[in-house]
């Protein structure tokens, strides 16, 4: 069964006041069974635009993320951010399908993961498979794996984009290297005009 996955991206106004927030959702969390990916960690906005804070949330299924973001105990979680941040809020389904084959010699896992965060509006859907099949040399290169792959979605606060990508590399500095790779630029000129993309390149969680 797919996993699932929360993914807001956030602009806080109040810190302190968001601090509740964050003290009795880390507690909670705590035992509903998700993982955290990443949180809080540098980041690079590679294309489009991005929030100042995102987390990627992991989930047994796409089903149990849904539920967990209408349940009693995250509403009123919930209810402790109200006014003290600005949210883009998608729950989006993982994906289960074939994966980049490796080229070469991946790079060396690092401390934590590093990923990318792409939320897209394709606006030409043959043209942009040619996108698609070019990446898949560079994504092997640096060994990139998908989460999630254009699966369902539910935009639960705000608005993003109506297709979500995220990507998991061996570290931060594998996801940066593969975005700025010569493969990887080669490919994404042939999404030119395909498609607009927000993308940010994402370390994961340490743990802070």
């Amino acid at each position: 069964m797919p996993k699932g996955y929360w993914i807001p991206h956030l602009d806080i106004n109040n810190p302190e006041g968001f601090n509740a927030y964050r003290t009795n959702a880390d507690a909670w969390h705590e035992h509903n069974g998700s993982k955290l990916l990443a949180r809080a960690g540098q980041f690079e906005v590679m294309e489009g635009k991005a929030r100042s804070r995102n987390v990627i949330r992991e989930y047994e299924s796409y089903d149990v993320a849904l539920a967990g973001y209408d349940s009693p105990e995250y509403v009123r979680c919930r209810s402790l951010r109200a006014g003290h941040a600005v949210c883009d809020f998608p729950i989006v389904e993982g994906y289960e399908g074939p994966q980049p084959e490796p080229v070469g010699t991946p790079p060396a896992p690092g401390p934590r993961k590093g990923y990318w965060i792409a939320h897209v509006d394709i606006v030409d859907p043959e043209g942009y498979k040619a996108y698609q099949a070019a990446n898949a040399k560079p994504f092997g290169m640096f060994g990139a794996r998908f989460l999630v792959r254009g699966g369902r979605q539910v935009v639960k606060e705000g608005a993003v984009r109506s297709r979500c990508v995220i990507m998991e590399f061996p570290s931060y500095e594998a996801a940066l290297a593969c975005y700025r790779s010569p493969e990887y630029q080669a490919a994404k000129a042939l999404r030119h005009g395909k498609g607009e993309v927000d993308l940010i390149v994402y370390d994961g969680y340490a743990g802070n």
